[in-house]
């Protein structure tokens, strides 16, 4: 299958045309790698996006590293399991900040595409109109993410809080 076909499948790609597809692929890097491999650590360097194109990747937050004492003891915890069209990495694209988590293969033979941050906003600012339509997909698929979380944060504020009363 060709990156581009992969990249079409990827949510942050919709509404691009194929010679836009194309011009994304031709940046890409391709990875395999097996069950419990580390992409990378939560608190490291970001400058890539990841999209999947085959298996399944675990991104997982470590309590230890923002708790007290408590924390210490808790092991790392998955808050989402991705799998094909998925990605992830993104918010690299945006500020190029730490990662706030690890991602970790969660499956063998899981094929990743590798996107450079610094590539792909060249290839934006070349051809704006392929960069509004990314930096919208982009806009709207971190938005669902940031309403997701909130949900999860509601929910273990109330549930959260009935199991320990």
């Amino acid at each position: 299958m060709s990156f581009a076909t992969i990249l079409k499948q990827a949510d942050i790609f919709y509404e691009l045309t194929p010679t836009q597809l194309e011009l994304v692929a031709a940046l890409c890097q391709e990875r395999r790698c097996k069950a419990g491999d580390v992409l990378f650590e939560e608190n490291a360097a970001s400058d890539e996006l990841y999209i999947i194109a085959q298996g399944e990747v675990e991104i997982r937050v470590d309590p230890a590293l923002v708790g007290g004492e408590e924390a210490q003891h808790v092991e790392p915890v998955t808050i989402a399991t991705l799998r094909r069209g998925q990605n992830f990495g993104e918010v690299a694209l945006v500020d190029q900040g730490l990662r706030s988590a690890t991602a970790r293969c969660a499956a063998n033979n899981t094929q990743l595409l590798i996107i450079p941050r610094d590539k792909l906003i060249l290839l934006c600012d070349t051809y704006p109109h392929l960069g509004y339509r990314l930096l919208r997909n982009l806009a709207a698929d971190l938005a669902l993410k940031i309403r997701s979380t909130d949900m999860r944060i509601r929910e273990e504020l109330l549930y959260g809080q009935r199991r320990r009363a």
